[in-house]
């Protein structure tokens, strides 16, 4: 049932997508400077994904959200702009040598305060909060860690989102290894099943983006 109305993409007109569409503090601009300056800069997140996350997040009003791997930072910053004062993003990561690049720019951007940083593996994080009474009550996640992960952490998110919150999971079409059946690396295979998987999920509305490299966004039904 496909209907192609894709345009040719080339470098030119993401450049122009990307124009159009985001509207970064200086802040975001230098840490995203910083971020591509690094080994693993392809690690970063696609710059209109932070702003179709902004968007998200100021659409539903959010105050309660996680960030599911930080890397250097920039999806952290980006949803913490988005939030009101008073708001709060808890950030799960392994790596503090990353995340420590992020931490400077956060504080330009007056959002620190917002951003509590959990440095152990996801998992258990989010398992705590769940443990701690916490189920219900978060507006927004965003999943951009291990792919091997994704499942855990697409349930987890899911059980501490409340109704109506919104899930986005990144790398969802890994540079299109998913529609190749010759590739079954453990991580495609478990992004794979992931969206196979929230495609038939009843809990949820789901519509999968060709924004970067894929994001799926995941809308909690109201119960």
């Amino acid at each position: 049932m496909a209907r192609n109305k894709n345009y040719l993409v080339t470098s030119e007109m993401l450049q122009y997508v990307e124009d159009h569409s985001c509207r970064f503090h200086p802040a975001q601009v230098k840490l995203i400077q910083a971020t591509n300056q690094h080994a693993a800069s392809r690690m970063m997140g696609d710059p209109s994904q932070h702003q179709l996350m902004q968007n998200m997040c100021r659409l539903i009003r959010a105050k309660k959200t996680l960030d599911i791997g930080v890397f250097t930072g920039c999806s952290a910053l980006a949803i913490a702009l988005a939030l009101p004062s008073d708001g709060k993003l808890i950030a799960c990561d392994v790596n503090d040598d990353f995340v420590s690049i992020g931490k400077p720019y956060w504080k330009e951007a007056g959002v620190d305060h917002k951003i509590d940083l959990r440095l152990a593996p996801a998992t258990e994080t989010l398992q705590k909060l769940i443990d701690e009474g916490q189920s219900g009550t978060f507006d927004f996640a965003f999943i951009d860690a291990d792919k091997a992960g994704y499942d855990s952490y697409y349930e987890l998110s899911l059980k501490l989102l409340r109704p109506g919150g919104i899930i986005i999971i990144d790398n969802v079409i890994w540079s299109g290894s998913i529609i190749d059946s010759k590739i079954q690396d453990a991580d495609t295979v478990a992004i794979r099943s992931l969206n196979d998987k929230i495609q038939k999920d009843d809990r949820v509305d789901a519509v999968m983006l060709t924004v970067g490299d894929g994001c799926t966004l995941v809308f909690k039904h109201h119960e």
